[in-house]
């Protein structure tokens, strides 16, 4: 090990690598803290042949890599492995923008920029780059791309691979791919760089991403509606979409407890509303504010919802936003939480949450249901608040069972336990458990084809 790291800190430079223990250590654990790794030293290249110098390095003396980006992940899965064999890598330093092409509507970034520096890019040029999500401020490309994360636009654009149009990859066996391509149609064989997206950094290095930019967003509307049940959101929801067809960008579900939690907790965060309400509902449309008006007076009429507020400026705009993104934060304050990342047919969203809540109370009735998120798409983060009067050992206790009635519940309307946030090492069991056995045997296959001996990002997915 001693040979390697010396190799490693000679590829990368006197600036390229850390070891001090301080100074790794917000690296090898995550927000929740539920991991904890180890790791000798962490690499920061600046090149792609620095990536690929460095994996032929560790290859050389079969020592694994686990690739790290913002390490915003939920999964665990950018977390090395506790037995401190294992070299990190960051791609923090990869961070530049190689090209913006306006007229091609594309871009092509490293893996390491940030997501917001990326939209402010897509901005200075009259283009829009769509994915958006709370960790937008502090989480890179690359991660984005391994994770094909989802956010709050997906019911528009959909996920991180609908975003990408072509990869530069280093592979475990060292050899650079260059499929930086901005061609919108390509029938030439397999679409290699759809086995990238997603993988969670076990197939390969992602070092650099073409991505599709969209027309400069003219006129984007905000407004929150306050409502009866999940059922009434769902039929709100197609009423909006068969209004503004493909206009609709965001439609988010919130629960009363969540709008408590978040006014409770966070500064200059207040309910819009003069009385509360069950659930509520907020969405962003593209269109002229009379459209997006005229409908809201038209389904308050019809009896959709019991009132509305929308947004007269960008900053009231991103005071309802703030509401919805300062959610997990507020559950903090509210002791121990279970998060699950599911999602169900968008049509199945009301009875999911209707059964799930019902055989959760039944078990649990003190039980905190905080069910919220991205309903335009099928996706819910059905979290567990800690029950008031219950201490965080007692709740632990019972942690296993309430997931196990969640994650029953979705697989019985054939949903996904994971809709954005990846397996990692939390979900590597659940994978196994509801994932069925030939398409777990093609994963493996691929794994084995791409990385025969399991030096990348080991113990993670499978």
């Amino acid at each position: 090990m001693d040979k390697l790291i010396n190799q490693l800190k000679a590829i990368v430079g006197d600036r390229g690598w850390i070891s001090e223990p301080g100074a790794l250590a917000p690296h090898l654990t995550e927000w929740r803290d539920r991991w904890l790794g180890r790791t000798p030293l962490m690499v920061m290249p600046r090149t792609t042949q620095e990536v690929a110098d460095i994996v032929l390095a560790c290859r050389a003396e079969k020592t694994p890599i686990v690739v790290q980006g913002g390490n915003t992940g939920l999964c665990g899965g950018a977390i090395p492995s506790a037995d401190g064999n294992e070299i990190l890598m960051s791609m923090r330093r990869m961070n530049c923008i190689r090209n913006v092409a306006p007229n091609d509507f594309s871009m092509v970034a490293e893996a390491g920029c940030i997501l917001a520096d990326l939209q402010e890019a897509a901005r200075q040029a009259d283009r829009l780059f769509p994915l958006s999500l709370s960790a937008e401020g502090s989480c890179q490309i690359g991660g984005n791309i391994a994770t094909n994360a989802g956010g709050i636009n997906v019911l528009k654009f959909g996920t991180a691979r609908d975003q990408v149009l072509g990869l530069e990859v280093v592979l475990p066996n060292g050899r650079i791919w260059n499929g930086l391509r901005t061609l919108r149609k390509d029938t030439s064989g397999y679409d290699l760089k759809q086995l990238f997206v997603g993988s969670e950094g076990t197939l390969g290095v992602i070092t650099a991403v073409a991505l599709k930019l969209y027309p400069a967003v003219k006129y984007l509307k905000t407004a929150m509606v306050a409502l009866s049940s999940p059922a009434a959101a769902v039929e709100l929801l197609g009423k909006l979409r068969m209004e503004m067809q493909d206009q609709v960008y965001a439609f988010e579900l919130i629960p009363q407890r969540a709008m408590e939690f978040v006014t409770r907790h966070i500064p200059g965060c207040r309910d819009p509303f003069d009385s509360p309400s069950e659930w509520y509902v907020l969405m962003e449309i593209a269109g002229e504010r009379e459209s997006l008006e005229e409908f809201l007076m038209e389904g308050y009429r019809a009896g959709l919802f019991q009132s509305a507020v929308m947004a007269g400026s960008i900053a009231q705009g991103d005071e309802l936003w703030r509401l919805r993104h300062s959610i997990s934060e507020a559950q903090k304050f509210e002791g121990e939480s279970l998060k699950h990342d599911v999602s169900v047919p968008i049509g199945q969203i009301d009875k999911f949450v209707e059964l799930a809540s019902a055989r959760l109370t039944h078990r649990l009735p003190e039980a905190r249901i905080v069910a919220f998120g991205h309903v335009g798409d099928g996706n819910l983060h059905f979290n567990i608040s800690q029950p008031v009067g219950m201490d965080a050992g007692s709740f632990s206790k019972v942690a296993g069972e309430l997931s196990e009635i969640i994650y029953e519940t979705v697989n019985e309307f054939a949903g996904s336990i994971s809709a954005e946030h990846g397996i990692g090492q939390s979900k590597r069991e659940l994978l196994q458990q509801y994932r069925n056995p030939v398409e777990l045997d093609m994963m493996r296959a691929v794994k084995k084809a791409f990385d025969p001996e399991n030096l990348f990002n080991p113990g993670k997915v499978l």
